[in-house]
């Protein structure tokens, strides 16, 4: 069976049988070795939580446009931060309270959702996804097509992601 190794493990088992074959009895090297070695782990297990955070935020962004457009208001409300700045490509402004009102009463009505362009960067318990998208559905009775542009900041608060601000501009 053909396994593959990431760049990192490649460097870590280069690293580790440079020691066991060349500096075994140079301490002082052996100590540097060592400390690289366990430089390049830490470096290795904190590229892949950060990868796995990305994840978290990215699947939770794709499921809250599918609340939206089927109305899952628990989960709606369990994702989005108390104090959410929700601005649309109109320059219209909601709180929490507000996307889930408009929600409820039909006054905004999300038929289809297309992303086609998302990034996502995550910095400590903050991360901002940017991305581009075809939003589709009813507004105040009215049907509308949009071609936007976002960004999205999610905060992390006792372990788990929320949406605390969003922001749309319109796209040619």
């Amino acid at each position: 069976m053909d396994y593959k190794i990431s760049e990192n493990q490649r460097n870590l088992r280069d690293a580790f049988f440079c020691i066991q074959r060349n500096h075994f009895n140079k301490p002082i090297l052996t100590i540097v070795h060592v400390s690289i070695i366990c430089f390049l782990i830490i470096s290795s297990h904190i590229a892949k939580g950060q990868a796995s955070e990305e994840k978290q935020v990215l699947r939770l962004f794709h499921k809250k446009f599918e609340w939206l457009k089927s109305h899952q208001f628990d989960s709606l409300r369990w994702m989005l931060d108390d104090n959410l700045m929700y601005v649309h490509s109109n320059g219209w402004v909601e709180t929490k309270a507000d996307v889930i009102d408009d929600l409820k009463t039909g006054k905004l009505v999300y038929r289809k959702v297309d992303i086609s362009e998302t990034s996502v960067r995550v910095y400590d318990n903050t991360a901002i996804v940017t991305g581009k998208g075809v939003f589709s559905g009813v507004n105040n009775g009215t049907e509308f097509s949009l071609n936007l542009m976002f960004t999205e900041v999610y905060i992390n608060k006792n372990g788990r992601w929320l949406l605390a601000s969003r922001h749309a501009n319109r796209l040619p």
